[in-house]
């Protein structure tokens, strides 16, 4: 089974502290025979035969097997905590990773509260296999087999009577672990499923609040929570059946002891502390007899889980970095499109895309929605790949590269802006945390975000909510943009940056960014001709396909998309502005 050779990868650094343990806890069951051994001797010895010389013998060696097996037992157990923890930190640590890892192809079609439970709920069940269903399985099995040799030895056919029950035990347990294991597999989609849409909620409840929709999300709410404890009652509803029956042939233990010991005493077959020995070696039987059935639930609460990690993960990213990939310094931007097409999930999203930039040049992008210009961009930064043509940097495809170098070179201020909830200072300085606040503060200008945050209560230390909650689009775009300029990348792509700023600061915004000179390439994706018409190149895309390209000047002469978006935008201004000119003449 994959998921657990995947599992046993991680387990096997712990292998010899496990295997300590179990020694220990070897050692501990074997020493459980000690107390109802001598309790026999006690009996038939001391009471029987009035010998007490042998009572302080026989007290020390009780109060001493007391002793050892409680210290080992503190032992092992301590041992099986720890290897659990640090087991339980590595995998962790691995599957974030991996997680990281993934391109977004993985995480369009991954819910963020099924990953959250798989880093949650399904490790602490790992957590629990390792710290204590490991032992406790091999101790319960260790000590029924040990108590049922010793019965063998007290008083054979006591034995063979009461072995009688092993073959039901066996039969319960294996229809048990059938039952239970769909049961597990329906509680983890139904938590994943719980803990998606209450993520969900909690993001989005200022789109809740805003629609008034707080009755109709509860409701949905409770459809989930209704399904999550119905899983769990259908679990229950196993375990209500079988653990019952264990305990019942735990049970029956003690009337076949004291039916048939006892009349084998009359009979004088046996002694009554071989009996009381025998009665001794019972809780050695019964409690793994108890034990099986809540044992049993968490093995396959385990390999439920394990298997659920493991098909999070499993798939290997469709972006990652080539075999004898090229690692890169610090790119010129020379930037070259060359027959690219792209489709996802079936539809074609951008068709025989070329055009070439020069290092140092602004680009505009401009189009209607769903024409593929964040999509385009995406390319550039492989979180995608094409399905045919090359995206070239210098001269080298970016397939070819590194990713970390390729994406370290390139710079973003994305249009669905995230913030972390952390300090502004900390948002800022995300992409180069070694930096100096002087730089901070100087990314925070250009981006005309300095004088809002001086204006906050702890400035550049006032802890922005998560994903930027108590700031406005605009501020929170300011931010994204400083962010992007702080990096001082070799590519710089503005994804709509300037949307939600009025017109007055998005002018000043440009005037910053024309004086920070012509060391970068910068891509700028708007809808605003302002944001755009002073572009060295301008790209217009519509359906996928470059419909025009030139500077502002030329798509003017071509009275096309370009053109007619701009008389939208502009042609009251232009218009009034001639009619102020014609009265001053």
């Amino acid at each position: 089974m994959p998921a657990l050779k995947w599992f046993n990868s991680f387990l096997k650094k712990y292998r010899a502290k496990l295997i300590f343990a179990l020694f220990l806890t070897t050692i501990t069951s074997i020493i459980a025979i000690v107390n109802p051994y001598i309790s026999g001797i006690i009996v038939d010895e001391v009471i029987k035969n009035g010998n007490r010389k042998i009572m302080p013998t026989i007290l020390a060696t009780m109060a001493g097997a007391t002793l050892l097996r409680a210290v080992l037992r503190y032992s092992f157990i301590l041992i099986c905590e720890k290897a659990s923890q640090d087991l339980l930190f590595t995998m962790r640590d691995h599957v974030y990773r991996k997680l990281l890892a993934q391109d977004f192809y993985y995480f369009n079609n991954s819910r963020t509260g099924d990953l959250m439970s798989r880093q949650t709920g399904d490790m602490d069940a790992i957590r629990h296999f390792v710290a204590w269903v490991i032992y406790n399985t091999y101790e319960n099995i260790l000590l029924f087999v040990i108590a049922l040799f010793m019965m063998f030895v007290v008083e054979w056919r006591l034995a063979l009577i009461m072995i009688t029950v092993l073959p039901l035990t066996a039969i319960f347990t294996f229809k048990q672990m059938n039952a239970v294991r769909p049961a597990f597999r329906r509680i983890r989609q139904q938590f994943s499923s719980l803990n998606a849409a209450v993520q969900e909620n909690i993001s989005g409840n200022r789109v809740v609040k805003a629609f008034a929709k707080e009755d109709f999300e509860i409701s949905k709410f409770e459809e989930e929570n209704d399904a999550y404890r119905d899983a769990q009652l259908n679990a229950s509803n196993i375990w209500k059946k079988y653990v019952p029956i264990f305990e019942f042939l735990a049970n029956i233990l003690s009337i076949i002891l004291y039916l048939f010991g006892g009349i084998m005493v009359i009979r004088g077959d046996i002694t009554i502390g071989k009996l009381v020995t025998a009665s001794g070696f019972l809780w050695m039987l019964n409690n793994p007899l108890r034990q099986a059935g809540w044992l049993t639930n968490d093995i396959q609460n385990f390999l439920t889980s394990v298997d659920k990690i493991y098909q999070s993960i499993a798939n290997e990213p469709s972006i990652k970095n080539p075999d004898n990939a090229v690692k890169i310094g610090r790119l010129k931007g020379d930037i070259e499109f060359s027959h690219v097409n792209f489709r996802m999930d079936g539809e074609t999203i951008l068709k025989d895309i070329n055009f070439h930039v020069k290092p140092g040049q602004t680009v505009g992008i401009i189009g209607p929605t769903g024409a593929g210009k964040s999509t385009l961009m995406n390319l550039l930064c492989r979180f995608y790949d094409p399905a045919s043509g090359e995206i070239r940097i210098d001269g080298i495809d970016v397939r070819k590269m590194e990713l970390q170098s390729l994406r370290d070179n390139i710079g973003m201020a994305m249009q669905d802006v995230f913030l972390f909830s952390d300090t502004i200072e900390g948002n800022i300085a995300f992409g180069r945390p070694d930096c100096s606040f002087e730089e901070v503060v100087a990314a925070a200008k250009i981006a005309n975000a300095h004088d809002f945050i001086m204006e906050m209560p702890d400035g550049y230390d006032t802890i922005v909510g998560e994903r930027g909650v108590g700031l406005s689009g605009g501020q929170k775009q300011r931010i994204s943009l400083a962010r992007a300029l702080l990096k001082k990348p070799s590519i710089l792509i503005l994804d709509d940056t300037t949307s939600a700023v009025d017109m007055e600061t998005e002018a000043e915004i440009q005037k910053e960014l024309h004086s920070i000179g012509h060391n970068q390439t910068v891509f700028i994706i708007a809808h605003r001709i302002s944001s755009i018409k002073d572009a060295d190149l301008i790209l217009v895309l519509d359906h996928g396909r470059i419909i025009e390209s030139g500077n502002h000047e030329e798509l003017m002469r071509k009275k096309g998309y370009y053109y007619t978006v701009f008389n939208h935008q502009y042609g009251d201004f232009e218009q009034m502005k001639h009619m102020e000119v014609a009265k001053v003449g």
